[in-house]
């Protein structure tokens, strides 16, 4: 293996519109070339806008969640709340609206954790990713049409039970409370 080597960009020689998806993703297909062997290939880029999340804690220091049927799955997933971000429409905005519309908790004291390329391979995005402090639920939450969430305030016991069951498993979910959480302490130690 040649590790004194550093990858090199490839070079775009042109690029294709692919359909529009739904949520405003565009495939895109570039024509690239291999900068070490000169071979070109057609890769999938999907484009697509931002993505939030938020890291909910109550004053009693309950993380919010939420449960919801998740297609790409097929199974119910415990997530913390996030969505997207609306084109134009700043991050910080789309977390605190986020939080509001699925759970019904607002907040006075955000603080930003840093965002992290969803999937590098072919989406162009970033997920955003926010902690809310002291959150009260201060109306019930407002569902889009195609949503069905069931919201829950879990200690970190109770939380650290649903990852180690398998139940909160969504990457991006994981990473945010990662900024918060030892993760192996919330797991109960030695896992």
């Amino acid at each position: 293996m040649d590790e004194q080597r550093s990858p090199q960009p490839w070079t775009n020689l042109g690029s294709e519109a692919g359909p529009l998806l739904p949520l405003g993703m565009q495939v895109r297909y570039d024509r690239l070339r291999n900068p070490r062997n000169g071979v070109e290939r057609k890769a999938l880029v999907i484009e697509t806008g931002d993505w939030v999340n938020v890291v909910a804690i109550t004053a009693d220091e309950r993380i919010v969640v939420v449960r919801q049927y998740r297609f790409g799955i097929a199974q119910i997933s415990t997530e913390i709340p996030g969505g997207l971000v609306d084109p134009g429409e700043d991050h910080r905005v789309a977390a605190v609206r986020e939080l509001m519309e699925e759970t019904g908790y607002t907040s006075d004291d955000w603080h930003y954790l840093g965002a992290v390329d969803t999937n590098p391979a072919f989406l162009t995005n970033r997920c955003q990713q926010w902690l809310a402090r002291n959150v009260v639920q201060t109306s019930p939450p407002h569902f889009e049409e195609g949503e069905d969430i069931v919201v829950a305030a879990l200690t970190p016991a109770e939380l650290g039970a649903e990852i180690n069951a398998g139940a909160f498993r969504h990457s991006l979910a994981m990473l945010a409370l990662a900024h918060v959480y030892d993760l192996k302490q919330l797991r109960g130690g030695d896992r």
